[in-house]
């Protein structure tokens, strides 16, 4: 599947956005993403990066939010991100500690190459 994607310079309106230090309100970018074979774009982001970031670059941080969000889901499900009882921030973050560490574990096997099948 391909997309095509609309890059524009856009001031939020409505959301009470933060003025900027003399008073205007600030360029954002707006993303969309547009099929090819669609009648209108189908995804949209707003993002606050700088205004002279690459559009690959700009269009690579948006779409990794899906990552991010798969990420998330496996330390919660499979993991026990959530599963933590406790009461003191020392074994929070202790528990914490340890669920990165498989889930890094688990991504370094996930990505490494396969030794070969010994015969």
């Amino acid at each position: 599947m391909s997309s095509h994607f609309v890059l524009l310079r856009v001031r939020l309106v409505g959301r009470r956005p933060k003025p900027a230090a003399d008073g205007t309100i600030p360029l954002l970018w707006l993303i969309a993403q547009w099929p090819e074979g669609e009648a209108e774009p189908v995804k949209y982001w707003i993002s606050n990066l700088p205004a002279n970031i690459p559009a690959k670059d700009l269009v690579r941080l948006a779409k990794a939010r899906w990552r991010i969000e798969h990420d998330y889901r496996e330390l919660k499900t499979a993991l026990g991100l959530d599963h933590f009882e406790g009461r003191s921030f020392t074994g929070w973050h202790r528990h914490v500690t340890r669920v990165t560490a498989a889930h890094l574990f688990l991504t370094e096997q996930r990505t490494c190459s396969k030794a070969p099948a010994r015969t």
